[in-house]
């Protein structure tokens, strides 16, 4: 499996507009952004331009704040961001800089991402020399509250399907599932406007919210027809909204999704719940707390790995790119039951189990790369080359650098170097393989 290249801009951007809920005029400016850097605001309206990242953490919901999703991070606010980030998903948009001259991002003219998508594509795209960094569903996930209900489960690509229940005879029950490309985004996610139903709206200005909301920037539902003078542009587009909606809270876990989601009347708050949730089931990068956002800490190594106690031997991933390397890192300790015996009164890590640590993190690589891998094993197929230039001894600490020299079908070649320090201890090409872990029938 080929990982598919990071994606920029290929130069600055710039729309202006209203807030929707706090009717204040912003400009937004969309810059390129390095490889690995992620999706960044930035308040150009703050002293010191202060940002918050696009990441889980920063994400939240405020009931009293509307129908909105917001991004905070020490007091930094940005909100109303769902349809910007919708376009950077759909579009596989993974560095970016976004300026905003207020707290709340304009609103779109048409109450859709198809404007901020058009000026994205106009702005074209640049290919960077780094693999996608995918967050994978490697096993179900699911959250429900009050009738809202949101799963996501293992898939070859990204797809969503929602369902839609309204007490209201022209939406009603609507279903749609789609998968989620830069075509499928254009073409039928991205035109489908915000819509709001008309008995909401005056209750809905009392609490203070829809500042800046106009007739043509909602599709504004009655109880026996739409009250815009333009008709819709799907027979379905209001459960295409919110796919649109879900799309760019997803994007709120801080890259682009592998998976398959499936979402029953929910909407901001169910959505920035179960990224939440997300965030702590899935192996995702940043999982350690305090720890830099490519590291995985052992609960998300355990969701891959099927080793346990005493054959666990990898602690920590320090940082993998997609299809091509990983780093882990190993805490040899005096506790570990092989010392026992190898050597009494003379302890050193066993020369076997080195490789096997090297193994384990290049298993990690192979099987991030994997629909499921929790129905997957790794197989150990053979050695060349390997070499041990010191002892490792109780206290040390394993760096394992491996990186993937070929990958066909299943099987792969592997270099791995196991560092003290900066001091090689060893070094070995592996061969391995990924099978299944139940044989199929």
């Amino acid at each position: 499996m080929t990982a598919k290249p990071q994606r920029t801009i290929a130069r600055p951007v710039t729309l202006e507009g209203v807030g929707l809920h706090t009717g204040e005029k912003s400009r937004l400016t969309f810059r390129p952004a390095p490889e690995n850097s992620g999706v960044r605001f930035v308040r150009t309206d703050l002293p010191g331009a202060p940002f918050v990242d696009v990441r889980p953490e920063n994400a939240h919901f405020d009931p009293g704040a509307g129908r909105r999703t917001i991004l905070q991070r020490d007091g930094v606010q940005i909100h109303t961001m769902e349809h910007v980030l919708a376009a950077v998903a759909g579009l596989g948009i993974d560095n970016l800089v976004i300026e905003s001259t207020a707290m709340e991002v304009p609103e779109p003219a048409d109450g859709s991402s198809a404007p901020i998508a058009r000026a994205l594509v106009q702005a074209g795209f640049v290919t960077q020399d780094r693999p996608k960094r995918h967050i994978k569903v490697t096993r179900p996930v699911s959250w429900s509250e009050g009738g809202v209900t949101l799963t996501a489960v293992p898939y070859q690509g990204f797809r969503i399907t929602f369902t839609i229940d309204y007490d209201n005879p022209v939406v009603g029950r609507q279903t749609l599932s789609l998968e989620i490309d830069e075509q499928t985004f254009l073409r039928d996610i991205a035109p489908a406007r915000t819509f709001v139903l008309e008995r909401d709206l005056e209750s809905l200005r009392r609490a203070g919210w829809i500042k800046g909301g106009r007739m043509e920037s909602a599709v504004v539902v009655g109880e026996h027809g739409i009250l815009n003078p333009e008709p819709l542009r799907f027979p379905d587009e209001f459960v295409r909204h919110k796919i649109l909606d879900l799309l760019g809270d997803l994007f709120l876990l801080g890259g682009p999704l592998l998976g398959h989601v499936t979402a029953v009347r929910s909407g901001h708050q169910g959505h920035v719940a179960f990224v939440k949730r997300l965030k702590q089931t899935l192996p995702l990068p940043g999982r350690r707390a305090g720890g830099p956002p490519e590291e995985w800490d052992i609960t998300a190594i355990l969701d891959i790995m099927p080793h346990r106690y005493p054959f666990l031997l990898v602690d920590r991933i320090l940082g993998i790119e997609e299809g091509r390397s990983i780093t882990g890192i190993k805490n040899v300790t005096i506790n570990e039951p092989f010392f026992q015996g190898h050597f009494p009164g003379h302890p050193i890590m066993p020369a076997v189990l080195i490789l096997e640590a090297m193994a384990q993190v290049g298993g990690l690589l192979l099987l991030h790369s994997v629909d499921d891998p929790n129905d997957k094993l790794m197989y150990f197929m053979g050695i060349d080359g390997a070499k041990f230039r010191r002892p490792v001894t109780p206290g040390d600490q394993l760096r394992l650098e491996l990186r993937l020299l070929k990958l066909k079908n299943r099987t792969s070649k592997m270099r791995g170097e196991a560092y003290v320090d900066d001091q090689l201890v060893a070094e070995a090409e592996l061969l391995a393989t990924i099978v299944d872990k139940r044989p199929s029938s």
